[in-house]
């Protein structure tokens, strides 16, 4: 384990898959990246400098993200998804949605704040890198819909996905932070009762442990501007209510992952939750999961959401495209 997140820390990709190699991919951080993430955490501590309740917190992450560009090239639809508002985000050269290969993206927010808005960039973005229909949804927030709504509508949002003709193996689900944990745990509901898995899931800067119980958490805090021990509590208060934060139907670190579908991990070195994606790793890799973690240089907690601040955002969104183009049924053969 210790060589592990030795490697990782040093900006390797480990494909710890069974038998997998490992390649020096992301490159190392370049100064001209270095300064894009500096004057991004100005902008955030900005934003947050007031914000010290989950009322103000939701408001200044809707303020941080109306400052970043709207998708351009693409078509939106809004649509109800099993009883959940939600956009259906296609490549602009079609006239309607592809119909065969979706994303399901849940949005990041620590389960109380988050919204179509906030992450509509990276959900055009990656629509159009992976020639996809991407279904970005509106799910309930804690406080007022806590544990386990937010499951619940990401659940059925998927299961809507294959009611509308999509098939399973040509859907991957992917979500940032709070929404990186619903990826994981709406899909360990999906095996808990045997039903259709998609063919991926990517987890992007993912809360794991909501017990807080990684190293990193104290190690880079720091550095990371969006997420820290008090948060976590904030998150924990609002979203798990009496419900114990290692309890493995909502801190996924926890569950047994045998059985689940390839999974992409990426994380930032500088994330107070670095250790949440490192020891899911292992733990996902100990249970014969076809797993690759990524930890990107240099890189804060969702810095995958600023593709027109961030080198390594637009770099990161690409590679999130290609891993899902490389599990979609529908690939080209080679």
């Amino acid at each position: 384990m210790a060589k592990l997140i030795a490697c990782l820390i040093l900006g390797i990709v480990a494909g710890i898959s069974s038998g997998a190699a490992m390649a020096a991919n992301p490159l190392p951080q370049t100064q001209a990246s270095k300064e894009q993430v500096r004057k991004l955490i100005e902008t955030i501590g900005k934003h947050y400098a007031v914000a010290d309740n989950l009322r103000d917190r939701r408001q200044a992450f809707e303020n941080l993200m109306e400052s970043t560009p709207e998708p351009t090239r693409v078509q939106i639809r809004s649509v109800d998804a099993g009883g959940i508002d939600a956009q259906l985000i296609w490549p602009a050269r079609l006239h309607h949605p592809l119909g065969r290969r979706a994303i399901l993206y849940l949005h990041g927010g620590g389960f109380y704040s988050g919204s179509l808005r906030t992450h509509r960039a990276i959900a055009g973005s990656l629509a159009k890198a992976a020639s996809a229909d991407v279904l970005l949804i509106d799910y309930r927030l804690a406080p007022d819909s806590p544990y386990p709504a937010q499951i619940d509508d990401a659940l059925n949002a998927y299961r809507w996905l294959l009611d509308s003709g999509y098939e399973s193996d040509n859907v991957v689900v992917v979500g940032d932070s709070a929404g990186g944990n619903l990826a994981i745990e709406a899909t360990l509901r999906q095996m808990r009762v045997r039903g259709p898995l998609p063919a991926a899931v990517v987890a992007l800067s993912p809360i794991t442990d909501l017990a807080a119980t990684g190293a990193s958490l104290a190690r880079n805090t720091g550095h990371d501007p969006l997420i820290n021990t008090a948060e976590l509590d904030r998150i924990r208060g609002a979203y798990l209510a009496t419900r114990s934060p290692s309890d493995p139907m909502a801190s996924p670190l926890y569950a047994d992952l045998t059985g689940f579908p390839p999974l992409l991990l990426q994380v930032g070195s500088d994330e107070a939750l670095l250790d949440d994606t490192l020891r899911l790793a292992e733990k996902a890799k100990l249970a014969g999961v076809d797993v690759q973690a990524e930890v990107w240089p240099g890189m804060i907690h969702q810095w995958q959401l600023f593709p027109s601040l961030l080198d390594g955002a637009r770099q990161s969104n690409q590679r999130i495209a290609d891993y899902a183009i490389e599990h979609f049924a529908d690939r080209p053969k080679q």
